[in-house]
C-alpha cells in the first residue's frame, strides 16, 4: 500500500483522514477535502491556506462568507462549485453546533444564551428573534422578527405580542445579535426593551430577559438587572 507521501498532494488529506481520522488533520487540510482538487500551478492544500490567509485564519471569519462574498476573494481555483461546497460545509457546522445546544426548558439565561449564540453568531446582518415560552419556561416556540437592524419602527411589538397570543406563552424573551462583536447594548436596545415589557405586562404575559449575542459572548438584560 502506498504512503501518504506516495499519494498525489490532492489525495493525501483524504487518506490522512482515513488513517487518523478528523482530528489529526489541520483547518487548510479539511477545506482542501471540500475544494477537492487545485490548479497545475497549486494544490487544493494551498487553495486552502491562501483562502484561510485571505480570512485572518479565522474560521469564524470564513463561515461568515456567502458564495458570492468567496467568490470576491478572487482566488484561482476556487469558483462556484467549490464556493457553495465551503458555505455548505460551514453552514452544517454552525447548525450542528446549534442542535448540540438546543434546549427545551430554560433554567438560566446563560443556558438560553448558549442556544442563542450558536444559532445567531455567525450572521452579518442583525437579527432580532424572540423565543416565546409557557408558565413551566417551556420553548413553545421561536421566531426571527426582523432582519437588519433594531428600531422601534423595525422591531412591532404588536406582531411580537399576537405571536405570544397565538402560541399561549405567559413569558417571552428577547434576542438580537451585534455581528461587530461589542455585547454593550445600545439606546435604542434599552428603548425597544422597556417598551415590549410595558406592551407584554397590559396582556399578562413576562418579559424575562433580552439577550445579546456575537461570537464574542452574550450580555443579559436580566442578569444585569435591566429588565
Amino acid at each position: 500500500m502506498a504512503t501518504i507521501k506516495e499519494w498525489h498532494e490532492d489525495d493525501r488529506p483524504r487518506e490522512k483522514l482515513v488513517l487518523k481520522g478528523t482530528a489529526a488533520l489541520s483547518n487548510s487540510e479539511l477545506l482542501a477535502i471540500l475544494i477537492n482538487h487545485g490548479t497545475k500551478d497549486k494544490s487544493a492544500v494551498e487553495l486552502a491556506k491562501e483562502l484561510l490567509q485571505k480570512n485572518n485564519n479565522d474560521l469564524k471569519k470564513l463561515s461568515r462568507l456567502s458564495v458570492n462574498e468567496i467568490l470576491q476573494l478572487k482566488i484561482k481555483g476556487i469558483g462556484v462549485a467549490k464556493a457553495v461546497s465551503i458555505a455548505a460545509a460551514l453552514e452544517l457546522g454552525i447548525r450542528r453546533d446549534a442542535t448540540e445546544k438546543n434546549i427545551n426548558t430554560i433554567k438560566s439565561s446563560k443556558d438560553l444564551a448558549a442556544f442563542l449564540k450558536a444559532k445567531f453568531q455567525y450572521l452579518t446582518t442583525e437579527i432580532f428573534a424572540v423565543v416565546y415560552l409557557n408558565n413551566s419556561n417551556k420553548i413553545i416556540h421561536h421566531e426571527i422578527v426582523s432582519e437588519g437592524g433594531i428600531t422601534s419602527t423595525i422591531v412591532d411589538h404588536r406582531i411580537i405580542l399576537k405571536n405570544a397570543l397565538v402560541h399561549g406563552a405567559l413569558g417571552i424573551v428577547l434576542c438580537h445579535n451585534h455581528p461587530s462583536g461589542n455585547l454593550v447594548p445600545s439606546e435604542a436596545d434599552k428603548k425597544i426593551t422597556h417598551k415590549i415589557k410595558q406592551a407584554a405586562s397590559l396582556l399578562d404575559i413576562n418579559l424575562l430577559d433580552h439577550i445579546i449575542v456575537s461570537d464574542e459572548g452574550y450580555f443579559s438584560f436580566f442578569e444585569n438587572n435591566m429588565v
